[in-house]
């Protein structure tokens, strides 16, 4: 008889191996369980009930979300979805090509954690790896452009020529509202340009500047948008069109193709006041439209008219030369309704990969790939012509425009049989677009397509012997470019290799140290989550190609967009934003045109409480709202009797609210329900900033307590990595009244619906090929899984603010005496018997080899603190025995043991150069560099406390020359 082992483990718990929401969530059960005999409660489920007031917190909640998967069934089943995508080879053109990422950059960024889990480099001291590789982003761009200054990437391309529409209408003197658009501009970004235009009384014309300066309209304008080269390929000399622009009193802003600029004479050669455009052809794929480093440059004078982010050189402590983020930019977030853009995201990873790519390549590889792809477009267009078809356009860089009288259909379908996606300009004419990957055997295809005769085609080395270029001999650039050692030094894939792990080792990132940065979620960016981002079936697709091809994608898509559903209490989601910011700007676009629609356009006024994110009234102002602020009490809450004053007072023109729940103060308001029903009895909406979802999942649903709009990050509570301040998604989900206003495309119908906005993002589905990412987290977590972080998280907040009150008290505190999934450290009474300052504390983190939390925001001489729910007990430890030593020391200062100006916390973050030389300071070199003894986790920073001022006061922007590292 067989003994039955009564110890046996059912087979039904051990066939699908460790759930995976046991690797996502940090703390393990006994860790846990500590950490709420430290907060006070029994268990998780009790911390929620205590935490969420009654009337946010739904009862019983039960997401309806598939069962969760295990990592192995997760990844199976999008491969599956994967196999139904279909990319063919994409000669579409309009700002997408096929690229080829070199291996080494594809595994040692895009597929690092190094790169891609880290953070925004506000703290410079550590992220001088990253701010070295965006200054490299900068030096191509402004190289290439030709004009003297670049930021460290804009969202998109369409998205970089709005943001210079307004750059130039605010700069400008002009007192027209009028904005000239060159009609051979891309079309997507021709309608994001007038979706960005309309709320602010901008009037776009769109006109045919093929003629030069005589195409420009009569009467005053205060800018063009001029193509360079234009959609159809053509490349025309627009010297003489940019000069009458400005002796009209305007400015010009030109859209480049970057990779054509290293042949073409250069945008600021002939006068461009700015030049915008995307960097995704540089080693980027096509993503079904994204992500993308955009980028925008301008003209000197422009300087501090520059939106996004601005990286440049300063100074160390010690004299040495130091990488930096401008404060203009760094902050403009914090200038709220005088914001001149509401970018506080910008494509960090993608720009840092375009930047690899020209170093590798080098200006050399750079003339070689742009000349190969030129060479493949002048025969193209030279058999074409032999063949009998009319080429349109004499002058062009990569696209070709056929005249095919009637035939336009027939001819992309022929292609389109041989696996190649042609663009259909109109019933009469074929646009074809060459690139990097395109070969001989694909012309042949097209040739065919054009219904060629195969046995009179020439031979392409014959033809190309015998074809001469289609560059206009005045357009010839001339200058040089990328003359900078650092695009010369790299060539080999050893040499490259190194210099991404040096820069990589000068960063903190998560995979080294958790970053308990409040209102922004750093969290686990798990490998199964990020693996299908470069497989090919999704990362090779054109985001204008026909839908079937991307078939499996769109289900992705279509996925998310019920489960976000279900998890927000909303009717239907977009997912068009690619970045918090977007979403924001197109939620209240919803708002804006539900009034319009009702007969209401009177209704302007926004109301935003003094404690919210700053680009929430940057968004506002952007969406031609005015802005009205609300007033919070001495707790951090809403006051509820000045909301009242304002909603009675603003009872005709009365739009919308913008609050974020849980507050920004990391509090559930127990007030929500009753600001809600305040602001609709007053006739406006309600927006919901979803920066803080993480502490809601499963415990309550914005769409249910009472909002009717929020944006979502994708790239803070769904997992999508931050990547050094991008990529993000910022989705949108809407009550069913304001559905019809989401936003939609002119080349995509199905992207939204007809009666919507207008695109606020270049592509479609905006960053749609990092979409499995957040799709393979929610799959693998299910309805409990998520829930379940929800309450870690709040337990990890609750957990380090119990831990640390003695010490650095918590600022605000809910119902209870509970915070939600973050609390605020206020430091401005130790300031101020110490002289130690936040800064102090936050750059001294940093000899603890820790991150520090987010400064001075939303309250300054604080420090907001954000643990997620993916850091073990073990961690969370550490960052609060880093905290309580680090008070200990403030109070060796206080008590007169080190001097005021003498002392490790003024002096951090000590790199160990400065350990090793002369030491005549007031501690010991052991107390510099190990504060908490040898054993623990060592993170060099390579400098010292960066002068920020100094940096301000002196924008250098592009790669210093040789000369600034040797001395």
């Amino acid at each position: 008889m067989t003994e039955v082992n009564h110890d046996r483990i059912p087979i039904a718990a051990l066939e699908h191996g460790t759930p995976f929401a046991d690797r996502h969530v940090g703390p393990r059960p006994a860790e846990l369980a500590r950490m709420l005999d430290v907060i006070g409660v029994g268990s998780l489920e009790e911390l929620g009930q205590r935490a969420v007031p009654d009337g946010v917190r739904e009862r019983d909640l039960a997401l309806a979300l598939p069962d969760p998967a295990n990592e192995a069934d997760a990844l199976a089943e999008l491969r599956a979805l994967a196999d139904r995508c279909a990319p063919h080879t994409e000669m579409i053109g309009l700002g997408y090509h096929g690229t080829t990422t070199p291996p080494v950059i594809l595994r040692n960024v895009l597929e690092n954690p190094a790169w891609y889990t880290a953070y925004t480099p506000y703290q410079p001291e550590i992220s001088q790896g990253r701010l070295e590789a965006l200054l490299n982003f900068q030096t191509v761009v402004a190289d290439l452009t030709g004009v003297p200054l670049a930021n460290a990437s804009m969202l998109d391309e369409s998205t970089a020529a709005a943001e210079g529409m307004t750059l130039v209408r605010r700069a400008g003197k002009a007192k027209s509202a009028v904005f000239v658009v060159d009609a051979d501009a891309l079309p997507q970004t021709i309608e994001v340009v007038r979706t960005r235009a309309e709320p602010l009384g901008i009037e776009v014309v769109v006109a045919d500047l093929s003629a030069g300066a005589a195409g420009l309209p009569d009467g005053e304008f205060f800018g063009a948008l001029l193509a360079y080269p234009g959609a159809s390929g053509a490349v025309r000399d627009q010297e003489e069109l940019i000069a009458e622009v400005h002796r009209r009193g305007a400015m010009a802003v030109v859209s480049a193709d970057l990779l054509a600029l290293t042949l073409l004479r250069p945008p600021g050669e002939i006068g461009a006041d700015v030049v915008v455009g995307t960097t995704q052809r540089f080693g980027v794929p096509m993503g079904f439209g994204g992500p993308h480093a955009g980028y925008m440059a301008v003209r000197k004078g422009l300087e501090r008219q520059l939106p996004g982010r601005l990286v440049g050189v300063s100074v160390d402590a010690g004299g040495d030369l130091a990488y930096r983020l401008a404060l203009q930019t760094r902050e403009q977030h914090i200038r709220r309704e005088k914001a001149t853009s509401n970018i506080c995201t910008a494509q960090v990873l993608l720009a840092v990969v375009a930047s690899m790519y020209a170093v590798y390549h080098g200006p050399e590889g750079l003339r070689a790939i742009a000349t190969r792809a030129h060479r493949f477009a002048a025969l193209l267009a030279e058999q074409l012509r032999r063949g009998g078809v009319e080429v349109v356009h004499g002058g062009f860089f990569d696209t070709v425009v056929a005249a095919v009288p009637g035939a336009a259909d027939e001819v992309v379908a022929r292609a389109r049989r041989g696996g190649i996606n042609l663009r259909r300009v109109d019933a009469d004419h074929v646009g074809v677009s060459c690139d990097e990957t395109t070969t001989r055997e694909h012309l042949a295809v097209v040739f065919e397509a054009f219904g060629l005769d195969s046995g009179a085609l020439v031979g392409l080395d014959e033809l190309d012997a015998a074809t001469p270029d289609a560059l206009p001999t005045a357009l010839r650039r001339t200058s040089e470019y990328l003359t900078h050692p650092v695009f010369h030094t790299h060539r080999s894939e050893t040499a490259l290799l190194r210099y991404l792990r040096r820069l990589s080792d000068k960063d903190i990132a998560l995979d080294r140290s958790m970053i308990p940065l409040g209102s922004c979620t750093m969290k686990l960016n798990a490998t199964a989550e990020m693996e299908p981002i470069t497989w090919p079936q999704f990362s090779a697709l054109h985001p204008f190609a026909p839908a079937e091809d991307a078939a499996g994608l769109l289900e992705v898509v279509a996925d998310l967009e019920r489960w976000l559903a279900e998890v927000t209490g909303y009717d239907a989601v977009s997912l068009q934003p690619n970045a918090g910011s977007q979403g924001e700007f197109a939620g209240l676009l919803a708002i804006r045109a539900y009034h319009h629609a009702r007969g209401e356009a009177q209704r302007d006024v926004c109301l935003i409480p003094a404690s919210a994110h700053g680009t929430n009234a940057a968004s506002a102002v952007m969406a031609g709202l005015r802005v009205v602020v609300v007033r919070c009490d001495d707790a951090g809450n809403i006051e509820l009797d000045h909301l009242r004053e304002l909603v009675a007072e603003h009872a005709a023109d009365l739009a919308a609210i913008m609050i974020t729940y849980p507050s920004t103060h990391g509090v559930y308001e127990d007030t929500v329900r009753e600001v809600c029903g305040l602001v609709h009895r007053g006739g406006g909406q309600v927006y919901v900033d979803g920066a803080n979802l993480n502490a809601l999942i499963g415990l309550a649903r914005m769409g249910e307590f009472g909002a009717d709009v929020s944006h979502l990050n994708l790239h803070k509570t769904f997992c999508i990595p931050h990547g050094g301040g991008g990529p993000g998604v910022g989705p949108i989900g809407v009550r069913e009244h304001l559905a019809p206003f989401l936003p939609n495309h002119p080349l995509q119908p199905a992207a939204g619906p007809e009666t919507g906005v207008g695109p606020i993002s270049a592509a479609p589905w905006g960053s749609a090929s990092i979409l499995p990412i957040s799709w393979a987290y929610i799959r693998m977590m299910g309805g409990d899984g998520l829930r379940r972080a929800t309450l870690t998280a709040v337990a990890a907040a609750n957990y380090v603010a119990r831990r640390i009150d003695g010490y650095f008290p918590v600022l605000y505190t809910g119902q209870g005496g509970y915070v939600a999934h973050e609390c605020i450290l206020d430091l401005r009474q130790i300031s101020k018997t110490s002289g130690i300052s936040v800064d102090d504390v936050a750059k001294r983190l940093t000899d603890y080899g820790i991150h520090a939390p987010t400064m001075s925001f939303p309250v300054a001489g604080t420090l907001m603190v954000e643990p997620t729910e993916s850091e073990d007990l073990a961690e969370l430890d550490r960052f609060c025995e880093a905290m309580m030593a680090i008070r200990a020391e403030i109070d060796k200062v206080v008590a007169g043991q080190w001097p005021a100006d003498d002392n490790p916390l003024v002096n951090a973050p000590h790199t160990a150069a400065s350990l090793a030389g002369e030491w005549n300071h007031a501690y010991g070199r052991d107390e510099a560099a190990y504060p908490m003894g040898t054993s623990a986790p060592k993170v060099w920073p390579p400098v010292r406390r960066v002068d920020q001022a100094r940096g301000d006061r002196n924008l250098v922007c592009s790669c210093p020359p040789l000369s600034a590292y040797e001395s």
